[in-house]
């Protein structure tokens, strides 16, 4: 279950600098191969209750806003230590429906404000800290991706609104969903969902396949 909390992000913090602009990337991603051992599939009814906590953390956001359908905003979760909240924070883990929780283990993802919409998403992720309670962050956001095969003909030049409406016309073009979090310790993880394939067996997980979202959401730990 999702729990949603308005207490974690931390805005009034000085901005961490997050590195190169990030907005093309997060329009123009390459769908990865099929023959390439990038990621792997993965569903929440298959995962051993012995999985990392971070991939079941993934899978558990991905069937969440699977439930909520496409076109959706980005969404920010914080992910916290399920054991270390009810010992260090024990109101908070009541305020969540934690503390009858049997699981004594794992991440419970936390929903925060909206992602706001008049923003670049990196700028918006570029004003985020987060207080010492939370162990990692996520983000799932919806976006149009290319094949490898269409990476030589995207043309130079373009402004961010010509490029995004390059891709919105290419024939290859695929709506994607992704889901990527990461831990303080460096921990990353992600899942992509193909609006053509939006099934739970066909989720890709695997820690690199989004790497630019992957290292600005890293950014966020920063000091």
């Amino acid at each position: 279950m999702i729990r949603q909390a308005r207490v974690f992000v931390d805005r009034g913090r000085p901005p961490v600098i997050v590195g190169p602009h990030l907005c093309n990337l997060l329009t123009v991603y390459s769908v990865p191969d099929s023959g390439q051992e990038r990621g792997r599939i993965v569903t929440m009814s298959n995962t051993p209750m012995a999985a990392n906590p971070l991939t079941r953390a993934v899978l558990e956001i991905d069937e969440y806003a699977s439930g909520l359908g496409w076109d959706q905003p980005a969404r920010l979760f914080a992910l916290v230590d399920t054991a270390r909240l009810r010992a260090q924070e024990p109101s908070l883990a009541a305020q969540l429906g934690l503390e009858d929780e049997s699981e004594t283990t794992g991440l419970t993802p936390i929903e925060q404000d909206e992602v706001p919409t008049d923003k670049p998403l990196d700028e918006f992720l570029a004003t985020i800290a987060w207080p010492d309670a939370v162990t990692g962050c996520a983000l799932t956001v919806e976006r149009l991706m290319l094949p490898p095969s269409a990476e030589a003909q995207v043309p130079q030049g373009l402004s961010e609104a010509e490029l995004a409406r390059w891709v919105a016309d290419h024939p290859d073009r695929q709506e994607v969903r992704m889901t990527v979090a990461v831990l303080r310790d460096g921990g990353r993880e992600s899942a992509l969902r193909l609006r053509e394939k939006d099934a739970p067996t066909e989720v890709l997980t695997g820690g690199d396949l989004v790497p630019g979202l992957a290292e600005a959401l890293s950014a966020t730990f920063e000091e």
